[in-house]
């Protein structure tokens, strides 16, 4: 169980990744202008926040579990949830990448507070952790260690995979046109559909 739980948690910690949005553009902006170490810092605080999402939604989703039947509903809302979430980044319109999206530089000291602020009032983020603690939640076969596991081969993922598209800001840059931005948008939002439809039959269908 251990290894699916990494298997798990990398894939989804990849799927995550391709989403271009608000920590994209601060990573990308802040790493062209200010260097890999200052975007390093954002990162940082993008994974605390991150970190403090995993925790509050886990814990919420622990607590409703102690109602009778109600792991059911869990299964179905964060599976919705999902879908919903990828048919909205499928249909999102690409905003270009120019000077406008460029973040203000921070000071040092300020650069873990602002990747961590630009994180946290993105409402998807919540949902998308929320989703994913329902998806755990129905994991009846998983032990403790098999979740903490999971939460961290999919934090290590994320945090990985930005850390290399600060470090790749350039080039990444030069090769994102609005196309191939929306053509990555609609991969990564069917394959967010298909685990909440995942998650879905898991729920009613525990046996198959």
């Amino acid at each position: 169980m251990i290894s699916d739980a990494i298997l798990e948690g990398i894939k989804l910690g990849g799927l995550l990744s391709l989403m271009i949005g608000p920590v994209f553009f601060a990573l990308m902006t802040t790493s062209l202008a200010h260097g890999f170490r200052q975007s390093a810092i954002l990162a940082l605080g993008v994974l605390m926040s991150d970190l403090i999402y995993v925790f509050v939604s886990y814990l919420g989703v622990q607590f409703l579990k102690k109602i009778p039947a109600i792991e059911s509903y869990l299964g179905l809302v964060g599976g919705l949830i999902l879908i919903g979430f990828g048919i909205n980044f499928m249909v999102k319109k690409v905003t270009p990448i120019s000077s406008d999206n460029v973040v203000a530089k921070p000071k040092k000291r300020k650069a873990f507070f602002q990747g961590f602020g630009i994180n946290g009032i993105n409402p998807f983020v919540m949902l998308f952790w929320l989703s994913i603690a329902s998806m755990v939640s129905i994991k009846n076969t998983w032990m403790v260690s098999d979740r903490v596991i999971f939460y961290g081969s999919l934090l290590g993922t994320i945090f990985g995979i930005d850390l290399l598209k600060a470090f790749l800001a350039s080039s990444l840059r030069s090769y994102l046109s609005p196309t191939l931005r929306k053509v990555i948008q609609i991969f990564a939002g069917l394959l967010i559909c298909y685990f909440g439809f995942k998650m879905i039959w898991t729920t009613l269908y525990p046996g198959i």
